[in-house]
């Protein structure tokens, strides 16, 4: 391709926006490159986000902080057995002064919403979610209001606590732009978490005083103002996709719904995820194009969740990730270059 039909670079102000949410991010969460990498590319993307993994990897707190870092509506609710979806969408209540029902909207109405321990609520209330995550849309009574621009589920789940929780449906699942499984820190990264801790002290408060948490270190000043998230998403757009990297993505997600381990495969929207994923990526790594290097970093994000194994391969003891790694070693990739982490 010549060069006057490529695209231009990301502009320098978009650049410089990533840099600085990346910077304000790194002031209160130690590590955890990755995992602000992914929250960027859903946000920039419009796309939906999974975080998978243990009790106290920072992922509360990474979600409060990019929400003051540009400024977003942020709300978070706390998955139970009792949950009901009134408590999500919101609900009519009487006005007995006007003798008249009015909407009591819920705490779904936000830019940026944490779904903490999503899966311990019931099937009713997780499918409760289905239609805000789809459609942007909620119906409460016989109304129905559009939701705040933009709108972004940001979803945690503890992969290992199974008492009392519930398995998200495969329709659920695949609302999921990405899924991603996060791993404990480095021990250099722990130290840095423990020395960090040990000098926080103590908050005066009224006639006494409370331990300071990573939560108090929050800058409620914004690094950039909406403008700069629509031009971040702009530039999203328009990041180059040649069909040699279009052709890869449509093997990839071919081949998981041939493969004899696998009882379900991936949807058009696996495909889909992965390319608008790529594309975020790219930007945030400052090219104006999409690599093959993309697609495998973002693969078992955009792959795993997407994929059953049949008996067989369960009992034989594998996993998806084995599969994955199986599928793109056939395609040329090695797998020591894709993993969760």
């Amino acid at each position: 391709m010549s060069t006057a039909t490529q695209p231009a670079p990301p502009a320098d102000q978009v650049v410089d926006f990533i840099r600085r949410i990346r910077e304000r991010v790194g002031t209160v969460v130690v590590g955890q490159d990755v995992v602000v990498e992914r929250t960027l590319i859903a946000l920039f993307t419009g796309g939906h986000l999974l975080l998978q993994g243990v009790p106290g990897l920072a992922k509360t707190l990474l979600v409060s902080v990019l929400s003051k870092t540009i400024d977003l509506d942020f709300a978070r609710i706390q998955f139970t057995i009792d949950l009901l979806p009134s408590d999500i969408l919101g609900s009519e209540i009487l006005d007995q002064r006007a003798n008249e029902f009015r909407v009591l909207k819920g705490p779904i109405f936000t830019n940026l919403l944490l779904a903490d321990e999503i899966n311990r609520a019931a099937p009713k209330v997780q499918g409760a979610l289905l239609e805000a995550m789809q459609e942007r849309k909620v119906t409460i009574g016989s109304e129905t209001f559009p939701l705040p621009a933009p709108f972004l589920v940001i979803a945690t789940q503890n992969p290992i606590e199974q008492s009392g929780t519930f398995e998200l449906p495969e329709a659920q699942l695949d609302r999921f732009m990405l899924c991603h499984r996060l791993n404990y820190p480095t021990p250099a990264e722990e130290r840095e978490v423990l020395r960090r801790n040990a000098a926080l002290g103590i908050q005066r408060q009224d006639k006494g005083a409370i331990a300071r948490t990573e939560f108090d270190l929050l800058d409620k000043r914004p690094v950039g103002s909406n403008e700069d998230l629509i031009a971040a998403m702009q530039a999203v757009q328009e990041v180059y996709i040649s069909d040699f990297v279009l052709d890869h993505v449509v093997e990839l997600v071919n081949r998981t719904r041939v493969h004899s381990a696998l009882e379900v495969g991936c949807s058009p929207r696996a495909g889909i995820a992965l390319l608008k994923s790529s594309r975020a990526r790219a930007l945030i790594h400052g090219r104006h194009f999409v690599i093959p290097e993309d697609l495998y970093a973002l693969a078992p994000d955009a792959i795993l969740h997407r994929i059953r194994l049949n008996y067989e391969a369960l009992a034989d003891g594998l996993t998806g990730q084995d599969i994955l790694n199986e599928i793109l070693d056939e395609m040329g990739v090695s797998p020591a270059t894709v993993s969760p982490r």
